[in-house]
């Protein structure tokens, strides 16, 4: 149990910082950021802030769909974008193309990272994963019809405000889903129970 409360804590924060990197990168961002950079643009809130309220307004999206929120989505409204804004409190916006394009891949490199790490911790999914699954439970929408929907959306409206769209918004859409494939195995707290209990027990040696 603590190791996965480490790792899902751990994950959180590393997914902000991940963002907040993609986010100084200046080359684009998820759909998500985009929507929250241009929320933030009009509001004057941090974006770091503005993604915490958005995932509590997600959050709220869930009641009609009957999703039940784990610990793991909590500290997640309450985690990623703090650490979004303490990183883009702390780094100022890269300037020299092969500068932004290091910052923007290790920023990327670090969300599959964290990705693995929270969602293989196993203490529920975050508010925008989870509205997907509800959309898909209640709606009869498949997962990739939700997403495709959802994520469209606050793309267009974040960019109509003002939000980062670019080469970084394409290079996450192609590459998150297949580095998460690859971290996630590797991360699965259930797995390596599995692993554990399954594993032959050492005869020590006469």
């Amino acid at each position: 149990m603590t190791r996965r409360v480490l790792q899902l804590l751990i994950g959180l924060v590393l997914y902000g910082v991940g963002d907040g990197l993609m986010i100084t990168a200046g080359l684009g961002v998820d759909p998500w950021t985009v929507f929250a950079q241009g929320l933030a643009r009009h509001t004057g809130i941090g974006v770091g802030w503005i993604t915490n309220i958005v995932g509590l307004l997600v959050l709220l999206l869930w009641i009609p769909l009957r999703q039940k929120p784990g610990i793991g989505t909590l500290l997640n409204v309450l985690l990623v974008g703090t650490a979004i804004q303490a990183t883009v409190t702390v780094i100022p916006p890269v300037h020299g193309l092969l500068a932004q394009v290091l910052v923007l891949v290790a920023g990327v490199l670090v969300v599959a990272l964290a990705s693995g790490l929270y969602i293989g911790a196993r203490f529920g999914p975050g508010p925008r994963d989870g509205l997907m699954t509800g959309m898909n439970a209640r709606l009869g929408w498949p997962i990739w019809v939700s997403r495709l929907t959802v994520e469209v959306t606050v793309l267009v409206i974040g960019w109509l405000l003002g939000g980062t769209v670019g080469i970084g918004t394409v290079v996450f859409a192609l590459g998150i889903g297949p580095l998460v494939h690859i971290a996630l195995p590797l991360l699965d707290t259930a797995r390596a129970s599995r692993s554990d209990r399954e594993a032959p027990a050492q005869v020590e040696p006469a």
